[in-house]
């Protein structure tokens, strides 16, 4: 009789544990396959998570375990498999998902792409197929940095990626159809930046503090999400995020001041607060006719460990997104 008492208070512990609340998450994208979401997060070997509700989660296996691609070695010597910032997308029967590897605070970094056409791991066809580094930034090179991936299509069908962080700011690369490397002849773009002490090093970051840009459309309009100032250092995290418009997906985007985000420009979308006093990272979504924000915050009242959040998103009268603060609790 113990032994079964035993089991059952085992296996209940398990079954709690298996859906989840308030999770640690950091960098945050999402997806929705069937009645299914599907989250991506910064971790080892690509962190996931899945809910039919978007607030019970169950933790699935990473995208690559503990292996990382051996193309990783070629960029980050010694690279263990820590895999930052992906981007999630469904294009032509498949999911594209876009991750970043790098070495911290520095500009050795790529963009790798894996795709599948089901993200769900009990589905027989479920594989996910490495298709390599599609960007590559190098110190003394590039003043830009590869990593923070995001995809968006223009009105003509071309996907576009967006990505960086520090540097010179927020990139934009025109990519093939098949979204698997770049156009030939390539575009290239800046999209955001700010102010920059001219006399630090390319190999150093640098205090022109933006990163993590995502592009939501609204109607006819496209909103760059980018977050500004510093994050994971608990109580003294100073993240927040900003956003310009544009009527192109290739900019200029501009403020609610009419000042050009590539000029330094970017409106509040959300802030931190006393709990949480720095939010950022964000991604946004279209589900069952609402717009969603997502995010991460930095939670004082669990040891600033980074929590996840989904917020409903609505629109001003002059067509801006709007994030309550009074809902981030």
């Amino acid at each position: 009789m113990k032994n079964l008492i035993l089991v059952f208070i085992v296996l209940f512990s398990w079954s709690v544990k298996a859906q989840e609340k308030n999770i640690g998450v950091h960098d945050p994208v999402m997806i929705k396959q069937g009645d299914t979401y599907y989250l991506y997060c910064t971790g080892w070997g690509i962190s996931v998570w899945s809910s039919t509700d978007m607030e019970s989660w169950k933790k699935e296996p990473s995208v690559f375990g503990r292996r990382p691609p051996e193309w990783t070695q070629d960029v980050v010597t010694g690279f263990r498999g820590h895999i930052w910032a992906p981007d999630i997308s469904f294009y032509n029967g498949q999911y594209y998902l876009y991750y970043s590897v790098s070495a911290f605070a520095k500009n050795t970094s790529a963009i790798g792409l894996v795709t599948n056409t089901t993200l769900n791991p009990k589905d027989p066809d479920y594989k996910w197929v490495d298709h390599g580094p599609i960007v590559q930034s190098i110190p003394n090179r590039d003043f830009w940095n590869a990593i923070d991936p995001n995809i968006i299509q223009d009105e003509d069908g071309y996907p576009w990626m967006n990505f960086g962080s520090f540097w010179g700011g927020i990139k934009m690369v025109k990519l093939v159809p098949d979204r698997d490397k770049l156009a030939e002849p390539q575009e290239w773009l800046t999209l955001a930046k700010r102010a920059r002490t001219d006399t630090l090093l390319d190999t150093n970051p640098g205090d022109g503090a933006i990163e993590a840009p995502f592009i939501f459309k609204k109607d006819t309009s496209y909103f760059l999400f980018v977050s500004w100032d510093y994050c994971c250092r608990g109580e003294n995290s100073t993240y927040k995020v900003v956003v310009g418009r544009s009527d192109k997906v290739t900019g200029p985007y501009l403020d609610k001041n009419g000042v050009r985000m590539d000029q330094g420009g970017g409106s509040l979308v959300l802030e931190g607060n006393k709990r949480y006093p720095g939010v950022g990272h964000n991604s946004a979504y279209s589900f069952d006719s609402k717009d969603y924000f997502v995010f991460h915050a930095y939670d004082m009242q669990d040891d600033g460990r980074s929590k996840l959040k989904i917020m409903e998103m609505t629109w001003d009268d002059n067509g801006w997104p709007v994030v309550n603060p009074d809902d981030l609790k």
